[in-house]
């Protein structure tokens, strides 16, 4: 095909554009969507005004209240604006998924306690019934348990064994349908008489008609994960708008029940128009667009065939270059690509985990290994995801630890580059902490914060080279059936012989958890990690990002209000108020000091992994920090080198150094102005701690 002048290519475009605009226009009116509906809340408080309140709620603060210790209470928490769930015309149905967190509590004896607590889709309006028994979990009025005037799809969390109910079991989940007898019941691993949160997912797949929800329980105080689905055509059952919500009922026993958290998100339904006409005029336009632009496509195709070949010669000297590398270093194996799409259903969308800079995180289960993996796709939009692909492969499919990710494989393809790793059920802490999964209990968070600490002490100790791992973050820290936590994403750790000390490396890292320091010597070192690891552990104490806007509108740094709170001698203040106070008040007080002690502004000062370790465990005792957070220390590397204790060399380890041999000056100890106080950028890094980006 010859090449078109410039001026003819331009109006080709031109035409290309207003074509799509028709086709577009022409799209929205024939198969026009409903809106999906989409929120989410971490915290529920008075504050919120898309929630509705009915029957005997009360707001807590963090969480709303369904009903109190007290007989013959029903509460009702309702999303203001209906779902369009299912289209008439069309006969789709929306898929959705909802999250959310409660706390079921009796203080009276097992089996002596309230009926219990559900989530549900009715139709609306769905008011209180004016029956106030019970055991309709305020789902039905009076007049038998078989049938209800008012449509509604619950799961209900049941704590009273009515006669309705299984036989064979007490607290139980089971899905309901227009009835308390439930179509489909397990068993619930309970302890209402113990101030548990528990968690719960319910998901709708219009494809499989697959109705699942996946619930905590809990065995001998420590969380499981429990289960149950039904084949259910919802469309078959409930109007196509609808209300969404929850309802918890006592009768004449009592039970407090305690709505935590709620996130919900919903897809699009289309819909159909009877407008014949826009039909057949959309198909005119269709076909005049598309004569219109087949020679411009066939244009840029060229174009785009001839830039690729060139990008296709570049990447298979890289695999080449790579397979060599991987065979000889790499203790993890290489999986097929049409094995990978096969296992992730062509990387659809169901199967998608997650999505980040560095491309997507997707589900999938392999027949060659009998398991689930997580299968990530690198982005190869530049030389940097290349490197990252490259660093995961050769540096964590050598490390084995119970504490760290096991990648399991990796799989190049011309531009697709991949890494499979060990499927991690519950997800990364962060969603637990910030995107209202769950709020974990506090057993589970300090054994969080231990098992992130012994993968540290042995990628910084115990290997036989000293790992730094360079980004250290909660995303980054994934959680197993068990809720242990396992550190991921290696694309920008680097590998350092002991005995050699660290080396200088281009700044690398998330804002919020980077030293101060990399602000000024740009070093990647063991006490850089040992500074992430601080942020992360008051994290998970406080359930607070790193940096969080105040209502002044500036940014207050979790370091430096948690320090301000330790000053006052009020540092267990800053606790996660979703723990409700149950939490061990030693601990607490011991992983927020330690998280101060690692988050030290200057670098000399901070603990090794090893020795937080020790206070963590109380076999050391808690440092005593200064009242006031000192400001950070900058110092050019060599003035520092003999004042640090180690980075990843010796026992007396140093700094790296500068490769920069133009580097002949000496920064001061802080930065200062004429006047001699603090600097704006001292003073930016002190409030914010995030050292650079």
């Amino acid at each position: 095909m010859a090449l078109c002048s410039s001026g003819h290519t331009h109006l080709q475009v031109q035409h290309l554009l207003s074509s799509l605009t028709f086709t577009i226009f022409l799209l929205l009116i024939t198969i026009p969507y409903s809106s999906p509906l989409e929120f989410d809340y971490p915290v529920l408080d008075q504050t919120n005004r898309t929630l509705i309140a009915q029957g005997n709620t009360t707001y807590l603060g963090s969480g709303i209240e369904l009903t109190k210790n007290k007989t013959h209470q029903i509460g009702h928490v309702l999303y203001f604006m209906d779902l369009k769930l299912w289209d008439k015309a069309s006969g789709r149905v929306a898929n959705f998924t909802t999250n959310f967190s409660f706390i079921v509590y009796s203080t009276n004896q097992a089996g002596k306690n309230g009926d219990g607590f559900a989530f549900f889709l009715a139709q609306p309006p769905f008011r209180i019934p004016y029956f106030t028994d019970g055991s309709r979990i305020g789902l039905m009025n009076e007049g038998g348990f078989a049938s209800s005037s008012n449509p509604f799809v619950a799961v209900e969390f049941d704590t009273f064994p009515n006669r309705v109910d299984p036989q064979d079991m007490d607290e139980h989940v089971g899905i309901n349908v227009n009835s308390m007898v439930s179509r489909k019941t397990t068993s619930w691993l309970c302890n209402i008489t113990t101030w548990n949160v528990y968690n719960a997912t319910v998901s709708y797949s219009s494809t499989t008609k697959n109705l699942s929800v996946s619930f905590t329980g809990y065995k001998d105080s420590v969380p499981v994960q429990q289960s149950l689905s039904d084949e259910i055509d919802l469309a078959d059952y409930l109007p196509e708008m609808v209300t969404i919500g929850f309802s918890a009922a006592n009768g004449k026993l009592t039970s407090r029940h305690i709505l935590r958290s709620w996130s919900f998100r919903s897809e699009e339904v289309p819909t159909r128009t009877n407008s014949y006409t826009g039909l057949i005029v959309g198909l005119s336009i269709g076909v005049c667009a598309f004569i219109g632009v087949l020679s411009l496509i066939c244009l840029c195709l060229w174009k785009w065939k001839k830039r690729n070949k060139r990008e296709e010669e570049n990447v298979l000297v890289l695999e080449l270059s790579m397979d060599n590398d991987f065979e000889r270093s790499s203790g993890a194996r290489r999986f097929s690509y049409d094995e990978l799409v096969a296992a992730t259903n062509n990387f659809s969308e169901e199967e998608k985990l997650g999505q980040g800079g560095f491309g997507g995180v997707y589900r999938g289960f392999l027949q060659s290994i009998d398991s689930f993996v997580a299968i990530k796709k690198v982005s190869t939009g530049s030389e940097q995801g290349l490197k990252e692909y490259a660093s995961e492969v050769k540096t964590i499919s050598r490390l084995r630890h119970r504490n760290l990710v096991q990648l399991i494989g990796w799989c190049h393809r011309k531009k697709d580059l991949l890494l499979i790793y060990e499927f991690m059920s519950n997800g990364s802490l962060d969603s637990h902490l910030f995107k209202g999964k769950s709020s974990l209990t506090w057993a589970a968070r300090y054994n969080i914060a231990r098992g992130l600490a012994s993968a540290l002490l042995y990628l910084h100790e115990e290997w036989e080279q000293c790992v730094v791992h360079r980004d250290i973050k909660s995303s980054n820290v994934l959680l197993d059936s068990n809720f242990n936590a396992k550190l991921g994403d290696f694309g920008l750790a680097r590998l350092v012989d002991h005995e050699k000390g660290s080396q200088t490396t281009v700044v690398a890292g998330t804002l919020g958890y980077l030293a101060p320091e990399c602000f000024t010597t740009g070093i990647a070192s063991r006490e850089s990690d040992v500074y992430s690891f601080g942020v992360v552990i008051l994290e998970i104490a406080c359930g607070r990002k790193p940096i969080e806007p105040t209502t002044r509108g500036s940014h207050m740094g979790l370091v430096q209000w948690v320090w301000e709170l330790y000053g006052m001698e009020k540092v267990l203040e800053a606790a996660d108020p979703r723990l409700c106070g149950e939490f061990d008040e030693q601990q607490m007080e011991r992983l927020m000091v330690v998280g101060l002690w690692c988050a030290h502004p200057d670098q000399t000062l901070r603990p090794s992994i090893k020795q937080a370790i020790y206070a963590l465990d109380f076999e050391a005792p808690l440092p005593v920090l200064p009242p006031e957070m000192p400001l950070p220390t900058y110092g050019h590397p060599s003035v520092q080198r003999s004042n640090a204790r180690a980075t990843c060399g010796s026992e007396d380890g140093q700094l790296e150094s500068s490769t920069n041999s133009t580097s002949n000056y000496t920064v001061s100890s802080r930065f200062t102005s004429s006047s001699g106080t603090a600097s704006p950028c001292t003073a930016l890094l002190a409030s914010t701690q995030v050292g650079c980006v």
